[in-house]
């Protein structure tokens, strides 16, 4: 057992507030942030090396796969320091811009965050935003740059870029190797000395953030809680004011990083509930936990509710499993209260849901959670985001889904969410990244340098046209060294339309889709064109139209399997044949009209294309 264990099995519960610092590591994605926390972890004690691995706290199949953080994690550190035990709660946070709202609730429970930055990628579009997002919090940040033992490290250039972008204090950034271990007492002694502690407040009445869950199919819903105020033991009697029920604590504890039971928690600690809640939607995250006994509690001020701005349609590809699919999205949402979904029916696919979505990522991790934890198959509609039609009798109606716009008469205006998008990039790229964006009709806004070989270009651009594929486009027009980063900042009036897509006559309302009319033409041609070679030959002609209103705009053909039925003529009167040839015609005309035509899920996908040619 190491010197810390021991002094913090002599010590447990007993560590004054002043020895307590609340901190997250926030950072652009792939900067090391869940590296630097094995290191941290293994440098305090807190695992023992035989039990080490790599991204430990990325405990979820998908985050060890996609090598990415997707849930904020959080975890208690005992470090010993000038003779003295303290107690350091870290909350690793993930870096992808999706997950930002992961992020901000880490953010509202820490008094300080550790902003990382990659020695050789230097400082990227999230790196600023998230730095903006902890000085609104007024959190006190320590810069830290890291991967210092690469060879092409670019230590001196990417100090003096933190120090020109964000205003920090190069003399206050520690510099470190979250792969080996370099500079980690460094690091640990700068989060004693600069992080504040956590106000005391344990004279007051209990008041504590639920800042995350998760659900336990043994315990019931798991809920990590920040104390503000006050202090709770186990047994007691507690009440969450936001869904205003009553539960017994039945275990606290705190992560380390498994579950660890303790006696109780007080004001500024980090840890977790277990009260036997079996209904997942008694827990809300940004809820406030008070006694039952306090009728006077004042609620915290919770987090502000996540925008979900891409919106599709998830059905179960066996229609028998709609029950099924349903208690899989409740369970989900628990640990991930930023996505919704609401019941919906489609003609095409029978009875799914309507799911809300911060992002094409996060939209794509909740269809695999899905799919690999609850053994489900889906079929996914195309993703859309979120419009606003202003009717003519002044009425404005929140656009879903494209079957939900009215008749074009009836609409006043058409307005779509705008968002302003940071590129960090080799200035090299600034002309091909401009032309990227003029073409998705962006409003540059800012072009700044950040040193002699990296620039910071601010555009505006509809959200549309950003989720769909500029990441990918842009990562190629810059050799994957560009970077982006977008807020939304609000609706604009666009000339838009929706665009049905049409199998044999009948409207696929699953493949409908809200474009600017510029692009309806080409978007129409692509889309035909893409699910003419999906979708399977079949007995009869398919024909594939794209329409807007009344007006057809795009058509392919998908040919039709034929039978040679003249094979057994030989010779002849040419009569014959051609009575055997009408005789088929008739066949496939009846067939047409009475049959059906299977369209394959990866025909749902083909709206994504753009249309450009290759």
């Amino acid at each position: 057992m190491s010197i810390v264990k021991e002094a913090t099995a002599k010590l447990a519960g007993e560590i004054p507030l002043d020895r307590v610092r609340n901190f997250c590591i926030i950072a652009h994605i792939d900067h090391g942030k869940s590296t630097l926390a094995d290191r941290l972890l293994e440098r305090t004690g807190t695992v023992e090396i035989r039990k080490m691995k790599e991204q430990l706290l990325d405990a979820m199949d998908l985050e060890r796969e996609r090598g990415i953080t997707i849930k904020a994690k959080a975890v208690c550190l005992h470090y010993l320091y000038k003779g003295l035990i303290y107690e350091l709660n870290l909350i690793d946070t993930p870096g992808h811009v999706d997950f930002q709202y992961e992020v901000s609730r880490s953010l509202t429970c820490c008094e300080g965050a550790l902003l990382l930055v990659d020695s050789f990628q230097g400082v990227e579009a999230q790196t600023v935003a998230n730095a903006y997002l902890a000085m609104e919090h007024d959190l006190k940040i320590i810069p830290v740059i890291n991967k210092i033992d690469l060879m092409h490290a670019r230590v001196d250039e990417v100090t003096e870029e933190m120090e020109q972008v964000l205003g920090i204090n190069p003399e206050e950034i520690v510099k470190c190797s979250g792969k080996a271990g370099i500079g980690i007492d460094e690091l640990l002694q700068a989060i004693i000395e600069r992080i504040p502690a956590p106000k005391d407040k344990q004279s007051s009445s209990l008041r504590a953030m639920v800042f995350d869950s998760h659900y336990d199919d043994y315990r019931g819903a798991i809920t990590y809680v920040r104390l503000m105020d006050g202090e709770v033991r186990k047994g007691a009697k507690v009440r969450f004011l936001g869904a205003a029920v009553n539960y017994d604590v039945l275990e606290i504890g705190q992560f380390v990083p498994e579950r660890k039971p303790v006696d109780k928690l007080r004001s500024g600690q980090v840890g977790y509930l277990i009260c036997n809640i079996k209904s997942i939607k008694d827990v809300r995250i940004g809820d406030t936990v008070a006694m039952a006994s306090d009728e006077k509690a004042i609620a915290l001020d919770g987090y502000k509710p996540p925008k979900r701005m891409v919106y599709c349609g998830l059905y179960p590809s066996d229609g028998q499993e709609f029950t099924e699919l349903r208690d899989a999205l409740e369970k989900l949402s628990i640990n991930d209260p930023s996505f919704e979904f609401a019941p919906e029916t489609s003609e095409a696919l029978g009875f799914g849901f309507r799911c809300g979505f911060l992002g094409l990522l996060h939209m794509e991790i909740v269809q695999q959670r899905l799919e690999n934890e609850c053994n489900i198959d889906l079929v996914q509609t195309a993703p859309n985001v979120t419009y606003e039609i202003v009717k003519r009798n002044g009425d404005v109606l929140e656009i879903h889904r494209p079957q939900e716009v009215p008749d074009s008469g009836d609409i006043e205006e058409f307005r779509q969410p705008i968002v302003k998008v940071n590129f960090v990039l080799p200035i090299e790229f600034i002309g091909t990244v401009m032309k990227l964006c003029q073409d998705r009709r962006g409003i540059l806004k800012a072009n700044d340098y950040l040193s002699g070989t990296r620039a910071l270009v601010t555009y505006e651009l509809p959200l549309a046209e950003v989720i769909y594929d500029l990441h990918d486009k842009l990562k190629s027009a810059t050799r994957g060294y560009g970077t982006m980063d977008y807020e939304i900042i609000g609706y604009a009036p666009a000339n838009l339309v929706r665009m049905d897509i049409l199998v044999n006559g009948n409207r696929v309302d699953a493949l409908s889709v809200i474009c600017d009319k510029q692009d309806a033409d080409r978007r129409g041609r692509a889309v035909v064109k893409k699910l003419k070679e999906e979708i399977d030959r079949h007995m009869f002609e398919v024909s594939v139209q794209a329409a807007i209103g009344g007006k057809i705009i795009a058509r392919e053909t998908v040919s039709a399997m034929r039978k040679n039925v003249t094979a057994k003529c030989y010779g002849g009167d040419i009569t014959r044949k051609r009575k055997l040839m009408a005789k088929q015609r008739e066949g496939k005309k009846r067939m047409k009209s009475i049959g059906s035509v299977d369209i394959p899920q990866k025909a749902f996908m083909a709206i994504l294309e753009t249309g450009s040619e290759k």
